[in-house]
């Protein structure tokens, strides 16, 4: 897709932001980040030309002045909450955040594990990672929370928390999703700061919604579809309209929650709070980077398309509840669209021979490369939908013969031999991490393998959708590829379990 969004010209407005906000205080900042730290997937999708690490190039020219903290909630580790993009639980998203952070020169100087009531599995990610070398902290619920301000800020609320000693004036805090306890962390070591005699502070680094775009843009639909598995939604400031006559968009938890955060500023810091609402607070200068909106109007559209099918896949696996796929629904009906907005849609599901809507021994795969073509695939005795469509791609976008076979017979004969006579697998069929594997062998001799090897980068980016829920090896090869994927909630041949290929 054509870029839509500057992402030079949004990290320098952001900096310069970040730096005015520091100076407001004396002590430190104490700066929430709101969204994912690294890889933003999500903001790459609806902001064409957004770069998923950006954040990380900001803190990088920070970096002098930074240090990190990072907070998972108990009951996500206890629920094994996943994140979407990568497939992988918050806990393990937390590890390899602090990895990703620790290559690039970024300190975490500790993880705080919020809402701990002794959850087993939270005992044992907080014992995994002490014996690690990693400083480890445990909130407990705060005491008092939401309605009695004068006991949260007390000894027997913040006060029961360990405080973590930080050296530099700006902290950055972050979690491996929403509700991960951020803002809590930030007030308890604000609560301890000014009782060192610290003028520290609070401020919160926002990607979406996006404040000063309308409430019904598609960028901020997005994001509302985005966060429809928590109950979020977006909705016009009041305290923002009511202080400048201004609309800006927020989302409910941070309005709702403005009157007591406001409060307990006051009480805290012992002085008025400068903050005059929830947008005030934030720190946002997204809308700087658009300079294409059509481009990036249609990049939300397809987003809270994609949004609905995984939805309705994570309800179906009861990985998900109904409300989800119900608010997805009702937004897509809101502004006109459909799942057949999604180009690769169609084609995938006539590839099956079916309407990709009920259960069948067939399962097709599409797939539109940049320039437009589309490209599909079928199951067949030999490899899935996803494993045919992926070579089918990338002999396409390297001017290869369709009918020429990019797999040596010996290797495919001998990774299945390998499944069925020594992994007692029930099926030799190869899924798509077998199948690039088979093509990485291949193409020490063969050249033509070679070629589609330096195609698969190619595909990063790209749209696919599968008329089935894809099996593990498909689906961890497919996102290991950047393919942006889609499925029908369907089981292929009726399986229950997804490990199998087929």
């Amino acid at each position: 897709m054509k870029a839509g969004f500057d992402c030079g010209r949004y990290l320098e407005a952001q900096k310069a932001a970040i730096l005015d906000r520091i100076e407001h205080f004396d002590g430190r900042l104490y700066l929430e980040f709101g969204g994912k730290l690294l890889y933003d997937y999500h903001a790459a999708r609806v902001l064409p030309g957004y770069d998923p690490n950006v954040k990380i190039q900001l803190l990088e020219q920070l970096s002098s002045d930074a240090e990190i903290l990072l907070c998972i909630h108990a009951g996500d580790i206890e629920k094994r909450r996943l994140r979407g993009d990568f497939g992988i639980t918050y806990d393990s998203d937390a590890l390899k955040l602090i990895d990703d952070l620790k290559a690039r020169g970024l300190p975490v100087i500790g993880v705080v594990v919020t809402r701990y009531r002794g959850q087993p599995a939270a005992e044992a990610f907080m014992k995994g990672l002490s014996r690690r070398g990693v400083n480890v902290h445990a909130h407990s619920p705060t005491t008092g929370y939401p309605s009695d301000v004068d006991l949260i800020a007390s000894e027997e609320g913040y006060g029961r928390n360990p405080y973590i000693p930080c050296s530099r004036r700006l902290v950055i805090v972050t979690g491996p999703g929403p509700g991960s306890g951020k803002l809590a962390t930030c007030l308890s070591q604000l609560y301890f700061e000014h009782r060192l005699g610290l003028n520290s502070g609070y401020a919160k680094f926002e990607s979406f919604p996006v404040w000063n775009l309308p409430l019904e843009h598609p960028v901020n639909v997005a994001y509302e579809a985005a966060t429809a598995d928590i109950g979020d939604f977006n909705m016009i400031d009041p305290f923002h309209l009511a202080a400048t006559g201004v609309q800006s968009v927020n989302y409910n938890r941070d309005v709702e929650a403005f009157p007591l955060l406001k409060r307990l500023l006051e009480r805290i810091t012992g002085a008025e709070c400068q903050y005059r609402s929830p947008t005030d607070m934030g720190v946002n200068r997204m809308a700087v980077g658009i300079d294409d909106e059509q481009v990036v109007s249609e990049a939300a559209r397809q987003e809270l398309i994609r949004r609905y099918f995984r939805y309705r896949c994570e309800y179906v696996t009861g990985l998900g509840e109904s409300a989800a796929v119900e608010k997805a629904q009702a937004l897509m009906e809101q502004h006109g669209l459909s799942p057949d907005r999604r180009a690769v849609v169609r084609p995938a599901r006539e590839a099956a021979g079916q309407d990709g809507l009920s259960e069948g021994p067939t399962v097709g795969a599409a797939l539109e490369l940049p320039d437009g073509r589309m490209i599909t695939a079928r199951t067949s005795g030999l490899m899935t939908a996803s494993a045919a469509l992926v070579l089918n791609a990338v002999k396409c976008a390297g001017g290869l013969p369709a009918e020429m076979h990019l797999l040596s017979p010996g290797t495919i004969d001998s990774i299945a031999r390998l499944k069925i006579d020594a992994l007692g697998a029930a099926s030799c069929i190869l899924d798509l991490r077998e199948v690039l594997v088979a093509l990485s062998v291949s193409a020490m001799t063969s050249p033509a393998a070679e070629m589609a090897m330096g195609h698969l980068a190619d595909l990063r980016g790209c749209e696919a959708h599968i008329s089935s829920i894809p099996g593990a090896g498909d689906s961890a090869g497919l996102r290991e590829l950047g393919i942006n994927l889609t499925s029908d909630p369907v089981f292929a041949q009726g399986q229950l379990w997804l490990g199998r290929t087929g």
